[in-house]
């Protein structure tokens, strides 16, 4: 099988680098980390101009309808230069929840303006009940007027502090494990009754808790069909899990190469650090762990959009799993290679192994996923 880059693919490879290399050098992320809550993500007009935001959205939406493949050249760009917009929140989530459960009124309403970069989105799924498994949900929704009245508690929202909107997944019948009974409903973050408290994460990003206390939204907001929300929501999540894992394969890449080049320039007793073969075999298993990773999001990518959910839920675990251990082992050898510098703010290579732990933990760490890829035999 070809996995090589098509034209167009490589084209928009080769337009993404470009832009990340002039607009997204490491001195100036460091500069964007940790913004006050509420900041318009600092280049997010330019991801908009790019046409990125809009790379899932359909044409007839004023978006590039591109598909899996794409979404990996991007996201491996992306995990390259360690980018900390809420991309995935908003163009990889919440774009394919809309795109596949919304009605046509509403895809009209809010996809022209992600692609515009006019609104951002995040999603709220996560919950205390069910540690690292979201299909744990005892939030309720419940019939008020001609509305919905919405109750419970989110974890764990990722750029909830910059999201014009919410997709808030509630139940609407069963009990809190039933995979029947989820509904899809789009909330204001600003809505009465919405109270949030954002905290940073350990790779420059942030996160929110939400509490819905009697938060009213109309029936408008419901998403896709009542009690059927489960269906699209996995899907989504899938596509969020191969997003993910490109993502850290670009991180992957980066260390591999900045840490051969430290090995190459740095000399011990007038040799180059390169030269010893203890070392060639760590930068050797690190290549060795990249290259698994990679093959196993290239698996990712060509099962996500299947037909068969079986068959694409076994394909994401195993690449969830898979992809988590090794960033660990690349993250690990690459800081050790760099001995104290490592460890320290001022280079790069720390802030990758925190991005790759949290690549990792998001979602269901690499055990989680391991279990799940089991309970799918």
């Amino acid at each position: 099988m070809d996995f090589a880059l098509n034209d167009e693919q490589q084209m928009l490879a080769d337009a993404v680098g470009r832009w990340l290399s002039t607009d997204y050098a490491f001195e100036a992320r460091q500069r964007l980390l940790a913004p006050p809550p509420g900041t318009v993500p600092a280049h997010w007009a330019q991801l908009a101009d790019l046409g990125l935001l809009g790379l899932l959205v359909p044409a007839e939406h004023g978006g590039l309808g591109a598909g899996p493949a794409e979404l990996m050249v991007v996201m491996q760009s992306f995990g390259r230069a360690l980018v900390i917009e809420p991309y995935a929140s908003t163009a990889v989530l919440a774009v394919s929840l809309i795109a596949r459960s919304a009605n046509a009124s509403q895809q009209a309403d809010w996809l022209p303006a992600i692609v515009e970069g006019r609104k951002r989105w995040a999603l709220a799924v996560l919950e205390a009940g069910g540690g690292q498994d979201w299909r744990h949900i005892a939030t309720r929704a419940e019939p008020q007027g001609t509305g919905w009245r919405i109750n419970g508690r989110k974890l764990m929202v990722m750029q909830a502090d910059t999201a014009d909107r919410l997709i808030v997944v509630a139940r609407t019948r069963g009990s809190a494990t039933d995979t029947d009974g989820l509904s899809l409903f789009a909330v204001d973050a600003n809505v009465p009754g919405l109270r949030a408290r954002h905290s940073p994460t350990i790779d420059g990003m942030r996160c929110s808790d939400l509490e819905f206390g009697a938060v009213q939204v109309p029936a408008a907001a419901l998403v896709g069909e009542l009690h059927g929300g489960y269906a699209p929501l996995e899907w989504a999540v899938d596509r969020g899990l191969m997003a993910a894992c490109a993502e850290a394969l670009g991180a992957m890449e980066a260390l591999c190469e900045q840490t051969a080049a430290y090995l190459r320039d740095r000399k011990q007793f007038g040799r180059a650090l390169a030269e010893q073969q203890a070392l060639q075999h760590r930068l050797a298993d690190m290549l060795i762990a990249t290259e698994q990773a990679r093959g196993i999001t290239l698996l990712a990518v060509a099962r996500v959009d299947g037909p068969d959910p079986l068959e694409r839920r076994r394909a994401l675990a195993a690449a969830k799993s898979l992809v988590g251990r090794c960033g660990r082992a690349v993250g690990q050898a690459a800081v050790q290679l760099h001995g104290g510098m490592g460890m320290t703010d001022e280079l790069p290579i720390g802030h990758y192994f925190k991005r790759l732990t949290a690549i990792d933990i998001g979602w269901g760490n690499s055990a989680h996923h391991l279990k799940a890829f089991g309970d799918c035999a």
